[in-house]
């Protein structure tokens, strides 16, 4: 055998060795990958479980509030309608008299002024 032989030998068990020690490492990190994904799958399983037993009770204590502030909403528009309605009456009632009166006013004040005229 020459020398180049032997060189190329050497080269390929090298590589070989190389090549296994870097399938062997790059087993154990994927097996510790797959463990841990394992233990994150679990612990993502029991927080859903736990989310899911807890936030129904609140969801529904929400929902029965957010019912609850819908009603005063709606019972204080119609009180604040019903306070409107009786505000536009006394102000309709309050125009028609002051204009009545403003009329009577101007009318009387005429008249004083046509007989102060004549005279």
């Amino acid at each position: 055998m020459d020398f180049s032989q032997v060189a190329l030998n050497q080269g390929l068990a090298f590589l070989a060795w190389s090549t296994g020690l870097v399938v062997i490492v790059l087993s154990v990190f994927l097996i510790k990958l797959f463990i841990d994904l394992s233990k994150l799958s679990k612990n993502l399983t029991e927080t859903t479980k736990i989310l899911n037993a807890e936030l129904k009770p609140t969801l529904e204590a929400v929902n029965e509030t957010l019912t609850t502030v819908n009603d005063l909403v709606k019972s204080t528009d119609r009180g604040f309608d019903n306070a409107k309605n009786a505000l536009e009456a006394l102000l309709s009632k309050t125009k028609l008299l002051s204009s009545t009166i403003l009329g009577g006013f101007l009318k009387g004040f005429a008249s004083v002024m046509a007989l102060l005229s004549k005279k």
